[in-house]
């Protein structure tokens, strides 16, 4: 019989491990890899375009910005005073007298419209300072102003500071007075068609003009090809009308007072002591003489418009967008 103490001693009794969860293993999945990089391209990208759509709209942002203070800085609105408070409405023509200046018919008139619209305006002044421009321009500016002054029966006048000539002299004459400075530069009641040949110079280096026209007089004033006399008589044809037609204005507008001497209408300019000998002018006098001691109303309200930053912002986006609009129409392939 054996005892139990020969017996070896029974081991402690173990505890069971706990069961081990079951994951499935991600490497498992076929493709995972490219997966998982798939997804993280297109969230870097996603990541990519969010902060490129927020610098575009910053960037935007910015500028409606600062175009919204320039445009409030530069912007010339009606004038600020009231309209039954008795002024003196001013209209500046500065420059060149041209359609793509600020010195045009489409300007000048829209602010003449206003200057005589308004009630407060006791006069009105055209205050000068112009070598000339665009006949065709100066000729609506003229017609115009004597149909506003005949509708609102209001006085006009032209104030000259430096210079008045050519088509800035047509427009004076529709004032029914002009003052002048005795140093200014009144006159030359002209005009003239500008170019250069090149005839002589292609000759002698051997360069052969290749003009092909439809019409025997549509190459005309080609500055590569011969003047004829026939050519040359027509253009003086064309002068010698608008050359008349500015006689007749000027003579219109100043009437009797002009003393016709032999070179008044030859083109040439006097100053402006000389221009009231002439009649071309009425008297010495400026603008704040104009206003307080002709027309009675000393405070100066300027209508002149002129074209703000904006505007020329616009404009010459514009002509970028249209001349990118070009180059892509004519970089694209023909049609065939």
């Amino acid at each position: 019989m054996n005892n139990d103490s020969d017996l070896p001693p029974a081991p402690p009794p173990t505890t069971p491990a706990a069961p081990v969860a079951s994951t499935p293993r991600a490497e498992g999945i076929p493709g995972w890899e490219r997966n998982t990089l798939e997804k993280l391209l297109f969230a870097t990208l996603e990541e990519q375009k969010a902060q490129r759509r927020w610098r575009t709209f910053v960037r935007l942002a910015w500028l409606a910005f600062f175009i919204v203070v320039i445009w409030t800085l530069t912007y010339r609105g009606s004038p600020g005073a009231d309209k039954a408070t008795p002024h003196t409405a001013v209209i500046e023509i500065d420059g060149e007298i041209g359609p793509k200046s600020e010195a045009s018919a489409e300007f000048i008139v829209a602010a003449a419209k206003a200057a005589f619209e308004d009630q407060g305006a006791q006069g009105v002044v055209l205050l000068i300072n112009s070598p000339g421009g665009s006949p065709v321009q100066a000729g609506i500016i003229n017609d115009e102003l004597r149909r506003l002054k005949a509708r609102y029966k209001k006085p006009l006048y032209a104030v000259v500071e430096e210079s008045c000539a050519s088509a800035a002299y047509y427009i004076a004459v529709s004032a029914d007075r002009i003052f002048v400075d005795k140093a200014s530069m009144v006159g030359s009641i002209g005009v003239l068609m500008e170019g250069f040949g090149f005839v002589g110079l292609m000759d002698k280096l051997g360069v052969e003009r290749r003009l092909f026209t439809a019409g025997e007089n549509k190459g005309f004033l080609d500055p590569f090809s011969p003047q004829t006399d026939r050519h040359r008589a027509h253009a003086q044809q064309m002068l010698d009308v608008v050359h008349r037609q500015f006689i007749d204005v000027v003579r219109t507008g100043r009437g009797k007072r002009l003393k016709e001497v032999p070179e008044l209408f030859s083109g040439l300019f006097w100053t402006g002591q000389q221009a009231v000998d002439l009649g071309l002018a009425d008297q010495l006098g400026n603008l704040d003489y104009v206003a307080r001691e002709v027309i009675k109303a000393e405070e100066l309200v300027d209508y002149t418009r002129h074209e703000n930053v904006a505007e020329k912002l616009a404009k010459r986006f514009g002509a970028a967008m249209g001349e990118g609009a070009v180059k892509a129409l004519r970089e694209a392939p023909a049609l065939r």
